[in-house]
């Protein structure tokens, strides 16, 4: 008999990354699960990443989402949300919300 302690998810295993096609062509939306919505991160080579939608409830991500509205409004190049910030900083942003 014995039981199963629930998994500690970090923010890498809950962050998912996966590789735009680099012509500008969105990748499926099948790529993308349930409750889940992509985003490009970078402001030179961009990259796609998949993150949870309660990431759009948090303060800190809606300043990445203003950040965008102000370079890109509703216009998109990618296809998808992109966030013109270093990929390294969006990890950093992103591992303090798992934190909390």
């Amino acid at each position: 008999m014995g039981f199963r302690l629930p998994r500690i998810v970090t923010a890498k295993q809950s962050l998912q990354r996966s590789s735009s096609t680099g012509n500008g062509a969105s990748p499926k939306a099948i790529d993308v699960p349930k409750g889940y919505f992509a985003v490009y991160i970078g402001e030179e080579q961009k990259k796609r990443f998949v993150i949870p939608l309660s990431y759009l409830n948090q303060p800190s991500f809606q300043d990445l989402l203003s950040q965008a509205e102000e370079k890109f409004g509703y216009n998109h190049p990618m296809g998808g949300i992109t966030i013109p910030c270093s990929e390294d900083y969006f990890l950093d942003v992103t591992e303090r919300l798992n934190d909390s």
